[in-house]
């Protein structure tokens, strides 16, 4: 395919930008000091304003940040001429030279000048920020950044979701950041039906089972989960027993909810008068429990999934069915095929010869030990192999296997 003729060659394009952009950094330079010469002389007070930074953001439309920084990088500079002699230029740009007045003075301008000069922007923030945090005076920043820590939840009833924000000092950050990465890691289910999860998702359920095992008291004197901490849920009887009827959840989380007693459930009548507050059969007592887990290894017991960690005891015929809390009526599943049996509509059922059988929402029978590599591979997929080369096949996998998950990063 040719270029149209009217297109600029990339090589000038390139150019182009690049001069364009130290005109910039050197008129910024020009904007900074007469900034400076206009806060000198007190010409804010015309416009009735308190400070060179209120008039900044008031007449060239600045967020009251910005017009702050300005003015503190045009003070700055007044003591740092080598700086400002290469910004003048255009051979530093504003992001340099901001990052570089929070941390130059007169004894390592030069040094600072020299390592932003052949290195790019992000480098030079990075290296003016540990050095500040190397000063005495980023108490100051420390002392913020802990008074700032913030937690906010957001309850959105119509998604049925709740939105976690959190803001920590940095610190405490990679410490939440590192158990996510264990409670990740140690998730070692890689059943089909969670290959595709992406990386925030995983990081969604890393977080709550941190959560969960926290309160179910691992790791201290065992008890029931139950004891710990109990989630109250509003429900009308007969949306419980499967008829129609309110529920403050979607009605297969109550019961998910209530298979290991993690929830008090608060039946209710039409008119939202309490009818009970559970039953005490439903809650499984440790002892049960114990067995329950030993009977199967300590292991989840969907097909295919072999996680230790995160279980729940789940009751295949539901307590509100009817259900029994005993061995033969209990099996651990991890919290995530936990879900998918109650909110995924898979199933657990008995087959002629009386054994437990999984059945996926369409009503095809899992494996009982799970699905093969070769099981799946997708029809397009295999077609595809046909029709191509093996290298190009190969190829095309390698390349789609080396992205990242959405939303990784990189250290």
């Amino acid at each position: 395919m040719k270029s149209s003729p009217n297109l600029v060659p990339i090589e000038e394009l390139d150019q182009a930008i690049v001069d364009l952009s130290v005109h910039i950094n050197a008129s910024t330079y020009e904007l900074l000091v007469l900034i400076r010469e206009f806060e000198d002389r007190a010409g804010y007070l015309k416009w009735g304003l308190k400070d060179a930074a209120e008039w900044l953001s008031y007449r060239c439309d600045l967020s009251r940040s910005a017009a702050y920084e300005k003015v503190r990088v045009a003070r700055a500079l007044r003591k740092l001429p080598a700086i400002s002699d290469s910004f003048s230029t255009g051979e530093l740009s504003y992001s340099k030279v901001r990052a570089l007045t929070r941390i130059a003075c007169d004894h390592n301008e030069q040094d600072l000048l020299d390592f932003a000069l052949r290195t790019t922007a992000a480098r030079v923030e990075e290296r003016c920020r540990e050095l500040r945090f190397g000063m005495d005076m980023s108490i100051d920043v420390a002392s913020r950044a802990y008074a700032n820590r913030s937690l906010r939840m957001n309850r959105n009833p119509e998604r049925g979701m709740m939105t976690v924000t959190v803001e920590l000092p940095i610190e405490t950050g990679e410490l939440l950041e590192k158990a996510l990465d264990k409670a990740r890691e140690k998730d070692t289910d890689k059943t089909p039906e969670f290959v595709d999860e992406s990386w925030s998702t995983q990081q969604a359920d890393a977080f709550a089972n941190l959560v969960s095992d926290y309160l179910s008291g691992h790791g201290k004197k065992a008890t029931s989960a139950s004891d710990n901490y109990l989630v109250t849920i509003h429900v009308d009887q007969s949306a419980l027993a499967g008829g129609e009827g309110r529920s403050a959840l979607p009605i297969e989380s109550v019961k998910r909810l209530c298979c290991d007693g993690h929830a008090v459930v608060i039946t209710e009548n039409n008119e939202g008068e309490p009818l009970s507050i559970g039953r005490k059969t439903r809650i499984v007592p440790a002892a049960i429990k114990r067995a329950v887990l030993a009977k199967h290894h300590d292991r989840c017991t969907f097909p295919g999934c072999h996680n230790g960690r995160f279980l729940r005891v789940h009751h295949i015929e539901h307590w509100s069915n009817g259900g029994e809390t005993s061995v033969e009526n209990l099996m651990p599943l991890c919290t995530r095929h936990h879900s998918l049996v109650h909110e995924g509509r898979f199933r657990v059922e008995k087959d002629y010869r009386d054994n437990w059988i999984f059945v996926r929402p369409e009503g095809q029978v899992i494996p009982p030990n799970g699905y093969l590599r070769q099981d799946m591979v997708d029809d397009d997929v295999d077609e595809a192999y046909k029709k191509s080369s093996a290298e190009d096949f190969l190829m095309s996998i390698g390349n789609a296997v080396s992205e990242p998950p959405p939303g990784t990063y990189w250290h």
